[in-house]
């Protein structure tokens, strides 16, 4: 794709979707402003043509306040808490940030709850995902070499680096040593990307401790597609058995979502739709009201709640809800 594109206009919703972290960052000026632009009638049907999305789609909502913005006081920027015992990295991405701050703040509070000493870089990073995914691999390999640069002064401590969104993990496992073959920062970086459900699973004393409480909630979890891939869902799976949920899996495949495929105009929403269709918008339709679902794929998320008409949570969402207090 990028060889293709290299002399070449991209599709329309190769430059609202593939760049959306410029478009997270800008929309902080006036989040609310740039919510209603995808929410009046007529508007966001000018909206939706000029960027490519199809008019079934919502467009995703950007938070009011970001996650780095709406950090307590006393967390420490990267490299604050050098000298501290058991110290963690929680990687502020575009999604965790711009859209779901709420997760972001969820595993801070379960990361402590076990006595962590919780870093987040207060650097505005992109692993370049959405990049990847339109061709625009220049764009993406700058903002991987930005990650390198700011996580530099780290990389020999080994302190883990817990990414929240699973595209992002997977980024740090594949695409960072590929583009950087050379560089031994990208391969430490990459034994030191964890996510959330490994993190807990590597430490099982301590979160047995930090979350005591038991849920009786029927659940459904839904795995997201790079997560799968590369380090599958047993570690998370496991993390939720151990707070008392037995979750269904009903979907071994992709949501439909993919990314921001399922948002473009025409067959690719179709054929979204048919994907989603086959297991999992069933499930979560049949699910209990009292039902979590769970998905940590922000991507994911949006088809469970376009399509199927309920809100999904982040695993850490769900293990705030057992923490001691």
């Amino acid at each position: 794709m990028a060889h293709h594109y290299a002399h070449r206009l991209r599709p329309r919703v190769a430059y609202s979707m593939g760049l959306i972290h410029w478009w997270a960052h800008l929309a902080q000026i006036a989040p609310g402003l740039a919510n209603a632009v995808g929410a009046v009638p007529g508007i966001a049907g000018l909206a939706k043509l000029v960027a490519g999305v199809d008019s079934h789609r919502q467009f995703p909502q950007f938070a009011g306040r970001t996650f780095r913005r709406d950090l307590p006081d006393g967390v420490p920027d990267l490299g604050g808490a050098r000298s501290a015992d058991r110290r963690v990295v929680l990687f502020a991405d575009t999604f965790t940030d711009g859209f779901a701050p709420s997760q972001g703040l969820a595993a801070l509070r379960v990361l402590r709850a076990a006595e962590f000493t919780v870093e987040v870089p207060r650097a505005n990073l992109c692993c370049g995902r959405p990049l990847y995914d339109r061709g625009f691999v220049k764009q993406a390999r700058r903002l991987l070499g930005g990650i390198l640069d700011v996580f530099e002064p780290e990389l020999d401590s080994g302190v883990p680096v817990v990414v929240l969104e699973p595209s992002c993990e997977a980024v740090f496992h594949d695409e960072l040593p590929n583009l950087f073959p050379s560089d031994s920062r990208a391969r430490r970086l990459d034994r030191m990307a964890t996510g959330l459900g490994s993190f807990i699973q590597e430490h099982p004393s301590e979160f047995a401790v930090a979350l005591p409480g038991r849920l009786s909630y029927p659940s459904v979890l839904h795995g997201h597609c790079h997560q799968k891939a590369q380090v599958g869902v047993a570690d998370e799976e496991a993390t939720l058995r151990s707070i008392g949920l037995a979750p269904a899996q009903p979907e071994p495949g992709c949501c439909g979502m993919a990314g921001a495929f399922g948002f473009e105009r025409g067959e690719h929403y179709d054929l979204s739709q048919k994907i989603g269709e086959r297991a999992l918008l069933p499930a979560v339709r049949e699910a209990p009201d009292d039902a979590l679902l769970i998905a940590d794929g922000f991507s994911c998320r949006e088809q469970i709640l376009q399509s199927g008409g309920r809100q999904a949570l982040h695993l850490a969402e769900v293990l705030e809800m057992a923490l001691a207090d």
